[in-house]
Parts: C-alpha cells; sequence; structure tokens
C-alpha cells in the first residue's frame, strides 16, 4: 500500500459523512499530502553519504475557498499532513534539521484548486503538550487538573449517560501525568483494566461509560530558527493541469 493510500484511510477515519460532501470540488486533503511528499523529494540535499537534510518547516498556501473546506477539518488534516510528512522522510531515509511545522494560509492570490508551497530547512526546539482525544476532537489539557465527566461543571463534558457528573481528572504538569477516578459510580478503565489512580504513558485509552478518551503528547513546535546555508524554496502545485 503506498504512502497516498495510507494517508486517504487515515483522513477516512477522521472525516465524517458531512465533511465528505465539502470535498465535492475545489482542492483535495490528498492532494496536499501529494504536494509535501514532493515537496521533500525536490529539495531534499545530501549532507554526507549517510545523511540527507530535507525541509521541515512548510507553508501551504491555498485560495480563500479552499481554505473555507480544509478549516471543516480542524487539527485532522494538520495531524494527517504530519504524519505523512515524517512517513515518507523515514522511508525514503530523510534527515530533519529541527521540527517538523506545517502551516495552512490563506492566500488570494492562489486560484482555487491549486496550492502553493513555501518551504525551508530551520531549526528549533520541540515543546510537548498533552491532549486528550475524544471521538475524533482533540481537547488540549491547558491546566494542572481537567476533569471529566457529564456534568456540565466538569472541564470537558461528554453525553454518556453511563458516566458520572464528575468522573475522571486527568493531571498534567508539562512533563508526567496522571488519571484519577473521582469515586464515579461505575468505575474507570486504563487500557482496559479497572483503575484507581495511575500513571498515563502517550496513547493510552481511558475507559469511562461507553466513552474512549485517548491520552496523547503531541510535539509543539517553538518558532523555528532558518538554517543560514540553504535557502527557502517555493513552489506552486496546480491540480487543475500539471505544475506551474
Amino acid at each position: 500500500m503506498g504512502l497516498l493510500d495510507s494517508f486517504e484511510k487515515g483522513l477516512e477515519r477522521a472525516v465524517n459523512s458531512a465533511f465528505a460532501k465539502t470535498f465535492r470540488s475545489g482542492l483535495q486533503p490528498v492532494e496536499i499530502a501529494s504536494a509535501l511528499r514532493s515537496e521533500l523529494d525536490k529539495k531534499a540535499a545530501i549532507v554526507t553519504r549517510d545523511r540527507v537534510l530535507a525541509p521541515n518547516s512548510f507553508t501551504v498556501r491555498v485560495s480563500p475557498a479552499d481554505a473555507e473546506r480544509m478549516d471543516a477539518l480542524g487539527s485532522a488534516l494538520r495531524t494527517e499532513l504530519d504524519e505523512i510528512v515524517r512517513a515518507h522522510a523515514a522511508k525514503q531515509g530523510y534527515s530533519f534539521p529541527g521540527p517538523v511545522s506545517i502551516a495552512l494560509r490563506t492566500d488570494p492570490d492562489v486560484a482555487t484548486g491549486t496550492l502553493g508551497v513555501d518551504s525551508v530547512m530551520a531549526e528549533g526546539r520541540v515543546d510537548w503538550r498533552a491532549v486528550v482525544e475524544i471521538a475524533g476532537r482533540r481537547h488540549p489539557l491547558e491546566r494542572a487538573r481537567t476533569v471529566i465527566g457529564r456534568g456540565s461543571d466538569a472541564d470537558i463534558t461528554i453525553p454518556d449517560p453511563g458516566t458520572s457528573r464528575r468522573h475522571v481528572e486527568v493531571l498534567w504538569d508539562g512533563e508526567r501525568a496522571m488519571v484519577r477516578d473521582l469515586g464515579s459510580t461505575n468505575g474507570s478503565k486504563l487500557d482496559g483494566r479497572p483503575v484507581k489512580q495511575a500513571a498515563l504513558a502517550n496513547g493510552q485509552v481511558i475507559t469511562i461509560g461507553r466513552t474512549d478518551i485517548v491520552f496523547r503528547l503531541v510535539p509543539s513546535a517553538a518558532p523555528p530558527q532558518r538554517v543560514p546555508r540553504h535557502e527557502a524554496a517555493t513552489e506552486l502545485y496546480d491540480f487543475r493541469g500539471g505544475d506551474r
């Protein structure tokens, strides 16, 4: 299975049927993935026999109409694009000089159905942030203590009658995370096992009622510093009839 096939399947999982109607015309998400993959291949530079350096900071410029369509996907699209860039780089043996950064920007000079890609090799620092993913939506953990339950007084409210009003809390200090059951009626599980209190690792699943809550650590790149010896590269992709 090719990388773009994998991307399409991943995107299918992230986008519900309501979003599908959005993409009947104009730019398609898979075309952005294709352009980023092409950008990596075109701009990869051999540094030594064992190291091929590739751009890691991308700005994807799209038309206002296409930007509105892409905004419907929220963070799901950016997550998929980040994964496809990393997977392609790993397959090709490319190295990055810093964290991967992909930004989508509205550009009125770009025609509908086309996109522009600006790429640069940039150094930077990776900061990690914690999120919980519920029904495909990510909720950043912006405080040290986040309460989850069906009550309106919970920090994250879920419409699950099998949960308590204040069911569990997730603690995050910027480096470590913990889940704690708040004396719920039906209890909580961590990776399928009953839990009262436990440390959380990336990708673990908390289950309350019929709701799965995935704890994730996601990279948040600090503003990158451009590597002086490499020039920025700009490409314009027209999916209505080839590159231009």
